[in-house]
Parts: C-alpha cells; structure tokens; sequence
C-alpha cells in the first residue's frame, strides 16, 4: 500500500484528486469546475428524493422518489469510485478509498439518499480545498503570466513584434511604459521607474537608468526604454523564482515523511475497526460512519495546507525558501551570524580618505592604486575606480594580474609589481606598514576600511574608505534579539576599529574582525560545535563559504545572482533586512500552526471513530463532520497567507558618507 502526503502539492498545480483529501498517489477527480456541477445536479436531485420523501409520498410512487435518489447518488459518487478503481488496477490503496467503500456499502443496502448525501459533501470538500489550499498553484500561474508571451525586437531602429521565446541573447528589445519585461537584461538607453515587487517584495518602485539591470516579470512605469538582452526563460531571476517555488512545494518536512512511512498502515486498522463493527452490531449505518469519518483528510493537510500558506507569504515578500524542511529549522534558530560589508552596511563603498606618504601625491596613490585593482570586483576596487573617473584620472591595463580573497591583489606593470591590501599581508612581501598604522591610532583614524598601497618595495600610503550602516539593521537586530535569539554576531575581514564601529550602530555585541572566508565557516562551526542551530546572513557572493556552513543559510540581495540562489537556503530577493525576524516569527507561526491543524485533525477522527462505533454519529453526520474539520484546518491556515504585511514598504537607506572634496583634491593634485 502506498500513502503519499506529497499529492496535497501535486493536487494544487495539476488539480484537485482524491476522495476530498488531496493526499496519497497522482490520480485525479477532473476539473474543480466538474466536481462543482456534479455536485450542484446530482445534490438537486437526491434533496429532490429527501422533499418527495417527506412532502408528497403519498401521492408519488417511491419508484420515483427512490430512482431520484440513485440518479443523483450515481452522479455525486462517480469520481469517487472511479478514482478508487484507477488506484486498485494500478496496485495501489489510499486512505481515499475507505469513502468508495462507504458508499458501495450504502449503495448495496439501498439506501441511496445517504450515498447520494456522503458523496455531496466530499465532492463539495475537494472543491473547496482545491480552491482554498490553491496558493501553490496560484503564484506560481501568476509569476506565469508576469513574462510577456510578445516583445518588441529592435533591428537597426526598427521595431518588430516576435515571439518572447524566440528572443536571443543581446537581441534589443524595446518595452514601453506598462508593460513588462519579456527578459532579463541591460538598458541601453531610456529612462524609467520599475516595479519590481513581483521578485523583490518590495512596493516602491525603482528608477532605472542606462547600465541597470531590469528583470523579466517586472513592469516598466514611466519612461520608454530599450533593453539588451542577457537571460532567457528558465535562467532568468523570474524563471528561478519559479524553480524555487516549484522545488519548495515538492519538499517535505521529516514529519512528513514519517506520515508517508507508516501511513500504509492505517488503510487497514480501519478496515479492522469497522468489520469488527460489523461483527458486533450487525448494523451496516454504523460501518459506513466509521469508514467516512476515518478518512484523515484533515490529518494529512494539516502540515502540507499550512506550508503552502507560509511558502505564499514569503515569496510575496521576496523571501525564496528551496525547502520547506528550513521553514521547520528557521524556527529553532539560536545564533545569527551576519557579514558586515553588504549586509548590515549598503555594500556602496566611497573613498573617504587619501593618504600618501611624504613624496607621493594624491593623484599618484589613486592612479596605482586603481590600475592594480582595475580586475577586480570588490566594492572597494569600484569605489576607487568611481572616484578616479570623477577626477578625470586614468589606468594602466596590467600585464599579470592575481587576486587573492580576503587579502588584496597584486598586478604587474613591466618590471613595477603593485600591491594594494591589508597591512599584515604586505608585511609578508617585507614591506613594512606599521609606521602608518601607528600614525593612523594617534590621528583617531576609525570607522573607515584601510587598504595599503606599494609599488615593488616602497609604501606609497593608504586608502580609507567607508561604508553606511543599513538603516533597516538596527531594527532587525533588535526584532531578534526580543525573538529570544540568544547570539547576534558579526563576522567580517575589515579591521577592529570598522568593526567595533558597525556593531556598535546596529546593536551587535560579538563580533570578529579580521576574519578571511575560512575563518568565518571557523565562527559558524564553533558556534554549531556549542549546540546553537547557526543561521548565516551574507550577500551570497563572497560569503557561500560561511551560508553554505550554516544550518540555515540566508542569502541578501540574491536578485539576479546566480550564486547566491546556490549557496543559500533561503534567498531574499531584496537588501531589507526586517525580513530575516519575519522568516523566524512566520516559522514560528507555521509550526504552532501545524501543531494546531494536527490536535485538531487527530480529534475529530479519533472522537468521530468512537460516536460512530457507538451508533451516535450518523454516515450524513460523518461526512459533514469530515467537510467541517477540513475546513477549519484550511482556514487555520491561511492565516498565514497575511504574514508581513508591514514590510511591504521598504526601509529608507542612508546615503554613504562620501562628499565632493575628495575629487576636488586629487584633481587639484593633478594639476
């Protein structure tokens, strides 16, 4: 025998199956919309044999009434039987059949009017749940319909409708105000206000400018723009959005994996039970109760119904959970490690200081400094890059280049060798930076990252740069720590001073500073080592390492990025960190919820067994008491679905602390 609580999943994005309880095997009861009809005509009829019964049996011949009575049973029951005799020719049983047999048992005393009543209100549950508990299915038609199935393509100016699917990479496309972006892509000219709370969760719109990335699924507001595009279908941000839901949907829980191991048991015990009503009372009214309110629809959505309604809140918010298994370990979270640049800070690093050794000027220490880093990806390298365009300054293109992580880079210029990086790693080269360092401490240098620059063997200064605090950390950190997260830290490879700064703003009081990519997967092991269950906050890019250690890894800012959606467990698709105190409040919920479901479920099968057995409960009684409890189940759950309805508005973020007066110096410099 095989029981499978994953068809509760499959039930909401293939349509609704089962005899009212969306659980076990593949197969089907057709469209919802067929269901309600059948429903709707064959329960006209049998309240057409229940009125004649009543009203006119004294002048209408009980042929008549009884034939209403089978006509409307025949029709109410027909998806129920035949679902069970597909499950039977395939070698399979579900808990679903115990209806069928129910109501064969009804059939085969003659007692169409109860048969006919049963098999009402279970075709009435199915709708209702599968229009109830549709959530899955309904995010993930919308995020569908989202992608334009037309676009307009650009070929030497002119304009030319086309099929999205028949798109290619860097294929121009132009998109208008109102509509949305067929694909993933760059603008290439234009202007406009975008929105993107279909991936980000965010309701504010962006404004969009030449060079930015738009997303496909997104809606273009105000201006025209003209896009090139870079992914396609299934590999753009919308399209793994997609996956993720999808992927999300089909997991399980461990607990729900044990209802699956010893499900195949239950089918039995309760045709035990009720032969055994048989044996004893002879009364065949009674059997059939037991058998309809031993279905345990209510039992085996309980978790599944409230998991759909946690996963629907969360995507609306941008929060992407790869399984449903984190939702149940976001929950238990008792250490929260965070990184630094990027996550509790905006990650737009500025040039806030230049500082040359006597001899060097300005303009020079900015010129090398940028032509070693021009390889490189780190903020820091662009906020230099930044500042050296503003004041007009240009970069040799190094003949070798190598970068190592956490540490700094080195780049060849003929026979110069630069360096740009941390002090104790150019001390290792032999050359010597604590002069400066010293000089730094007297001068009260704080709260900015100091990258050292040196040409072959001679230091030519330092580079200070500085970072604003996200103005939504602060509240998050104090969201958990009320929580009852018992550890809030910070792990970052900026020096102490920086440190001690950031955490002191947002509220941290452990941190470690220094630390290279190995030495914060080091943190997150020792505080795993200690017994707390280590959630990890980063950006997803340099941070995989240390999200991939954690117990639950939560990705930052994943939109379009590839590596955060790999490395993570759960990815937010936008920088607002009040999300992560909601992934843990709305795990919490959704476990007392499921808790709720199952207390519930578990009652009214075991307290509806028993007043069956004893004759209190009748067959029209049970399969009432069965549409009931799986109904309060359903609504239990979605009150989930409103979860966070507060985070729809984004926080404001500070600006960094960057001015103009730094490029009017190293300008006047290179004069």
């Amino acid at each position: 025998m095989l029981i499978d609580t994953s068809r509760f999943f499959k039930s909401t994005s293939e349509g609704a199956d089962g005899c009212g309880c969306p659980s076990g095997g593949g197969h089907q009861h057709g469209h919802p919309t067929v269901n309600l009809v059948s429903a709707v005509v064959g329960g006209v009829l049998v309240l057409n044999s229940y009125l004649a019964n009543t009203l006119l049996a004294p002048w209408i011949d009980s042929f008549s009434i009884e034939l209403s009575a089978l006509i409307g049973a025949l029709i109410l029951a027909r998806p129920i039987l035949f679902s069970a005799v597909r499950d039977l020719l395939a070698g399979k049983v579900y808990m679903n059949e115990l209806v069928a047999l129910a109501l064969l048992a009804a059939f085969a005393s003659e007692d169409y009017r109860t048969a006919g009543t049963v098999a009402f209100f279970m075709l009435i549950t199915i709708t209702i749940e599968h229009r109830t508990a549709v959530g899955a299915e309904a995010s993930l038609e919308s995020l569908v319909k989202l992608t334009p199935r037309r676009a307009r393509r650009l070929e030497n100016g002119i304009e030319t409708d086309t099929e999205v699917q028949d798109l290619h990479v860097d294929d121009m496309v132009r998109v208008r105000p109102g509509e949305n972006f067929p694909a993933d892509g760059v603008i290439v000219s234009g202007s406009s206000a975008v929105n993107q709370a279909s991936i980000t969760g965010e309701s504010l719109p962006v404004d969009k400018g030449r060079d930015d990335e738009v997303f496909a699924g997104t809606q273009n507001l105000t201006g025209a723009v003209d896009v090139r595009v870079t992914r396609l279908g299934k590999d753009t941000t919308l399209g793994k959005v997609r996956e993720l839901i999808s992927a999300a949907e089909k997991s399980k829980l461990p607990f729900m994996r044990m209802i699956d191991r010893y499900a195949g048991y239950y089918t039995p015990s309760v045709l035990m039970i009720a032969a055994l009503v048989w044996f004893v009372t002879g009364d065949m009214t009674r059997v059939i109760a037991v058998l309809v309110i031993a279905c345990p629809c209510a039992v085996v959505i309980a978790t599944p119904s409230a998991l759909i309604a946690a996963l629907a809140a969360a995507a609306r918010l941008g929060i992407l959970i790869k399984d449903v298994a984190h939702i149940e370990l976001a929950a238990k979270i008792g250490a929260l490690v965070f990184d630094k640049t990027g996550t509790l800070t905006e990650g737009n690093l500025e040039v806030a200081r230049l500082q040359p050794v006597e001899g060097v000027e300005l303009a020079d220490l900015l010129q090398v400094a940028v032509s070693a880093e021009c390889h490189s990806n780190h903020p820091a390298a662009e906020a230099m890059r930044r500042l050296a365009k503003d004041a007009d300054i240009t970069w040799d293109d190094p003949t070798e280049y190598e970068e190592f992580t956490g540490r700094g880079v080195v780049a060849r210029f003929g026979d110069a060798i630069c360096r740009v990086g941390r002090g104790p790693w150019l001390r290792d080269f032999g050359i010597e930076t604590t002069a400066l360092e010293q000089q730094m401490q007297e001068e009260g240098v704080v709260g900015m990252s100091i990258v050292f620059v040196a040409r072959d063997d001679q230091l030519l200064g330092w580079i200070g740069l500085r970072d604003a605090i996200r103005e939504a950390a602060p509240v998050a950190v104090s969201r958990l720590n009320a929580l009852g997260i018992k550890r809030c830290c910070m792990v970052t490879g900026d020096n102490q001073s920086v440190a001690d700064l950031v955490a002191q703003k947002v509220g941290i009081r452990e941190l470690r500073a220094g630390c290279l990519p190995q030495g914060k997967v080091d943190f997150v092991e020792e505080l795993r080592s200690r017994g707390y269950l280590v959630g990890v906050v980063g950006d997803g890019v340099n941070d995989a390492p240390a999200l991939a250690a954690g117990d639950v890894g939560i990705a930052m800012g994943a939109i379009g990025s590839d590596v955060a959606v790999h490395s993570a467990s759960i990815a937010l698709m936008n920088n607002d960190l009040r999300r992560v105190p909601f992934l843990v409040t709305l795990s919490r919920q959704t476990r007392t919820v499921m808790n709720q479901n199952l207390l519930v479920g578990l009652l009214f099968i075991v307290a509806g067994i028993y007043f069956a057995t004893v004759g209190v409960i009748t067959p029209i009684m049970a399969a009432l008491l069965h549409s009931v409890s799986t109904l309060i189940l359903l609504f239990n759950s979605a009150r989930l679905i409103r979860s966070g309805e507060d985070l729809h508005e984004p926080a404001q973020r500070a600006a960094p602390e960057a001015g103009d007066t730094m490029v009017t110096a190293v300008s006047q410099s290179t004069a």
